[in-house]
């Protein structure tokens, strides 16, 4: 009855361990994961993600557990967000944070690297219109800054423009500071990070088969 049992599990996840690149094995630890974050339900809220103490003191924790929910990162080809996800959509963001194989092509490795860093980029680009306003790009700055609690609204907002003028001479040339700068579109970011080890910085730890950790650098 066991292998029974086997051979419909892996038959069932067979599909989504082709779409996501997970081995069966670490489909079946993420599974279990899951369910202890639902408390086995069928479904996954932003309050049981929020109940992971390891993001408690994440910088970016209210963007990690919103990205579980943006319709971008479900592969859906559309802006917006759900309230709940299940658990191939759960694996469907979690595909994000796959280790790189050990042996594969340069081009499978560029496209991996660029999936994460599409998936960092959907996370500050908060009302999905494909670019990074200063707007957004100041929120982000100031809740980083605001967690080591030793600088002001006002600082954290400087610091923000300066690192966005930056920005913008890095991607468009010598710019002024009071020219206007819409904000950093995803090819500009591409070309930002472009040696920035997304690799090390974003990824999961399967540690054994009850448990999976993820790292997302900040």
């Amino acid at each position: 009855m066991g292998a029974s049992q086997s051979v419909r599990t892996e038959h069932e996840f067979q599909d989504v361990a082709d779409r996501t690149g997970f081995s069966l094995e670490q489909i079946g630890n993420l599974n279990k994961r899951f369910r202890q974050l639902s408390k086995n339900e069928e479904t996954l809220s932003r309050q049981d993600l929020a109940s992971i103490s390891a993001l408690d003191n994440n910088p970016l924790r209210a963007q990690i557990i919103n990205a579980f929910f943006d319709k971008r990162n479900l592969r859906q080809n559309e802006a917006g967000t759900v309230q709940v996800i299940g658990f191939e959509e759960f694996l469907m963001v979690m595909s994000h944070f796959r280790p790189a194989a050990m042996h594969i092509t340069e081009e499978e490795r560029e496209k991996l690297r660029r999936e994460k860093l599409r998936f960092v980029f959907n996370m500050h680009d908060t009302d999905s219109d494909g670019t990074i306003t200063l707007e957004e790009y100041r929120r982000a700055v100031e809740e980083l800054l605001s967690k080591a609690g030793t600088i002001g609204q006002e600082t954290a907002k400087a610091i923000a423009d300066a690192a966005m003028l930056e920005v913008a001479s890095t991607t468009r040339g010598k710019m002024e500071p009071d020219e206007f700068y819409e904000g950093i579109t995803f090819e500009n970011f591409l070309q930002i990070l472009k040696t920035f080890d997304i690799e090390t910085r974003m990824h999961i730890r399967f540690l054994n088969m009850d448990t999976a950790t993820m790292r997302c650098g900040k």
